[in-house]
């Protein structure tokens, strides 16, 4: 071992007994306020008991059914005045089974001086012109022009009222 080495060494030593009565003094101080520090913890609240319930509504209809939509939609049809009463004395058509958002408009063209438009459903095509109707909100087509079809829907609002609302389906791109 070389002297520097020992002298960093003899140094380190003396350093440290240096400390040693302020280590001393330290270790008392944190002893001592161990035995006198007393911790306030409160006391755990006990649990609420619980009081399990019945579920009573089995009788009653399922809010989210098709069994309780279809009844309103009677009940809708049924009124002398009611939008909805001439949509269900009709013939449905055969895409009122589809859902718009799984309709695309891909083309459109000029039939004896009509304009028809092109709709690709579950990889079928679809000859659509005015009048017709499409969709599962008594969707009927509008106008037709070359890019986009204009239907008016029938649809309950939030506080259950049947509304039109104005739809349309745009013509799609081919993807490349």
């Amino acid at each position: 071992m070389s002297s520097s080495r020992l002298a960093v060494a003899v140094f380190g030593v003396m350093l440290l007994s240096a400390c040693s009565p302020e280590l001393d003094e330290l270790q008392q101080w944190a002893e001592n306020e161990r035995r006198t520090a007393k911790p306030s913890v409160q006391a755990l609240s006990p649990p609420k008991k619980f009081l399990p319930q019945a579920y009573e509504a089995l009788e009653g209809i399922e809010p989210f059914s098709t069994q309780k939509l279809s009844v309103a939609v009677k009940q809708e049809a049924a009124q002398p005045n009611s939008m909805l009463a001439a949509e269900m004395g009709r013939r449905r058509e055969p895409l009122e089974s589809y859902p718009l958002d799984g309709m695309h408009m891909v083309g459109s063209m000029s039939k004896d001086g009509r304009r028809h438009a092109i709709l690709k459903v579950d990889n079928l095509l679809y000859y659509v012109k005015s009048g017709d109707y499409i969709g599962q909100n008594f969707g009927r087509i509008l106008t037709i022009d070359e890019a986009e079809i204009k239907l008016r829907e029938i649809v309950q609002d939030p506080s259950g009222e049947w509304v039109e609302r104005v739809s349309t389906l745009t013509l799609q791109e081919a993807a490349r």
